[in-house]
């Protein structure tokens, strides 16, 4: 029976550092390797584990040759006949970026759990060992499933995940759909299934990362107009998110040159600056649904890379 969990580290926050233990916003992010982070969790030293560290970077400064490495690492221990489950320690800036491509690439029956924290390793209160700890208890749990996120004591699906709050721990949600889990003193507390999709393969994100699609977000404001859409065109741009207000709607202006972009076989999504709700109905711009704008970025990428 497979019982060995890989975590597989990548930076951020979770393994950062600050000159004082009272400092949780002037640290350097992805400074501890993956194999001390896991040691400094007592709840961890029983266990079948196995550490692997596919990066050390701040994610915000996430790449697209990353995502290549950590998905075909995470697809490679998943289908270890060994292997129950995969851990990814990340930061949380991009992690709604990364949890959303590994879904759609991936979409794995196994568990592939992501944890992150906000304030770093070297905090006098830092939330990254019980994160971690949560996360590798996320993957053992029998219900698990699919990309999923374990972060401040809720379990969310990889498909709806987004941050939300620029400092508290509890700074993920789901929009309208909310969590799937809640962590109690390691049991989760399952209140419904995470959505499924096709896996579309790692074949589909092969490609060098250099030759991946461009493709941008702009957004809808007071005074907006097209001319960062035209000079984004002229560029060569492949594909464009409109983080619109409210419904998605858009700045009339904004909304000609985004027209005028779609015309010329520029792809685009129509999204909102809003955190929570759909964007329902358009009979011109494609509407990208419950998607946050980042997450509708990821989605063009992989659609223009069909």
């Amino acid at each position: 029976m497979a019982s060995t969990i890989v975590i597989l580290g990548t930076g951020g926050t979770i393994a950062g550092t600050a000159p004082s233990a009272a400092d949780a916003v002037g640290y350097t992010a992805a400074q501890v390797g993956i194999g001390h982070l896991v040691a400094a969790v007592p709840a961890l030293r029983e266990l079948d584990l196995e550490c692997e560290q596919i990066a050390q970077l701040d994610s915000k400064d996430m790449d697209f040759a990353t995502w290549q490495m950590l998905a075909a690492r995470a697809a490679y221990h998943l289908a270890r006949a060994d292997v129950m489950a995969v851990v990814v320690t990340h930061g949380t800036d991009t992690l709604e970026e990364t949890a959303y491509l590994l879904h759609r690439v991936l979409a794995p029956f196994k568990p592939l759990v992501l944890t992150a924290a906000m304030r770093p390793a070297t905090s006098i209160a830092a939330d990254g060992p019980q994160n971690l700890s949560d996360a590798v208890s996320t993957a053992r749990d029998a219900q698990a499933r699919g990309v999923l996120v374990a972060i401040a004591g809720s379990v969310w699906s990889g498909a709806e995940v987004r941050k939300v709050h620029s400092y508290r721990v509890d700074a993920f949600a789901a929009g309208d759909a909310g969590p799937l889990a809640t962590i109690e003193e390691g049991r989760l507390r399952w209140w419904r299934e995470a959505p499924r999709s096709p896996a579309l393969g790692l074949a589909h994100i092969a490609r060098d990362a250099a030759q991946w699609p461009r493709v941008e977000i702009v957004t809808s404001h007071a005074g907006a107009n097209g001319v960062l859409v035209d000079a984004l065109v002229a560029q060569g741009v492949h594909g464009l998110v409109a983080a619109g207000t409210g419904n998605g709607t858009l700045h009339r202006d904004l909304e000609a040159a985004l027209l005028r972009a779609q015309s010329s076989g520029v792809l685009v999504l129509r999204s909102t600056r809003c955190a929570s709700g759909p964007v329902i109905g358009s009979a011109l711009l494609r509407s990208a649904e419950t998607l946050s704008p980042p997450q509708a970025r990821v989605e063009l990428l992989l659609q223009l890379m069909a």
